[in-house]
């Protein structure tokens, strides 16, 4: 009947609009946004045990987006590292660039956005040395660092980079 083929419309129509919340609900629990510096200093960058391998970048860098794949590769490979990605892209193209730029390349690393614009506030506090280029790389443990302003050329490169930093006594 006409009556049972409305219904039929109305309930596709609301499980699809389910579907499209449900999906980008999901979608932005995968990017944790710091509007300042300091809010992310205070959650991120965290005085432990664990060594944390911080990847500054952004979508619109190529040797940043080059670089990813030996990122996510530590992350599901080095079990002793836990590997955190800050992008630096604008907080207006979290929705249309940086959330379907992770999910298309499937990112299973912690994803953050760094929305801080202010750059002459906070470069100095990551390492006093930092010109602001991207991709930088920031490695934490405890109260040692290690910064590095520089793209990695392959997955062996930054690997070892980052346990010849584990090694340091």
């Amino acid at each position: 009947s006409v009556t049972s083929c409305i219904m039929t419309k109305k309930a596709i129509h609301y499980l699809f609009v389910l579907l499209i919340v449900a999906f980008s609900v999901q979608a932005q629990e995968k990017v944790t946004v710091y509007d300042t510096y300091d809010d992310f200093a205070k959650n991120v960058l965290i005085e432990d045990e664990n060594v944390y391998v911080i990847n500054f970048w952004a979508t619109w860098c190529a040797p940043c987006i080059k670089e990813l794949p030996y990122f996510e590769k530590l992350n599901s490979e080095n079990k002793n590292v836990k590997v955190i990605l800050v992008s630096l892209d604008s907080k207006k193209d979290l929705d249309k660039k940086l959330i379907p730029f992770i999910e298309k390349r499937k990112l299973k690393s912690k994803v953050l956005l760094l929305a801080d614009k202010d750059y002459n506030s906070w470069l100095s506090k990551v390492d006093t040395d930092w010109s602001g280029a991207i991709p930088a790389t920031l490695l934490l443990n405890g109260k040692k660092k290690q910064f590095a302003e520089r793209d990695f050329e392959n997955f062996e490169e930054l690997n070892q980079y980052v346990n010849s930093f584990i090694n340091l006594k």
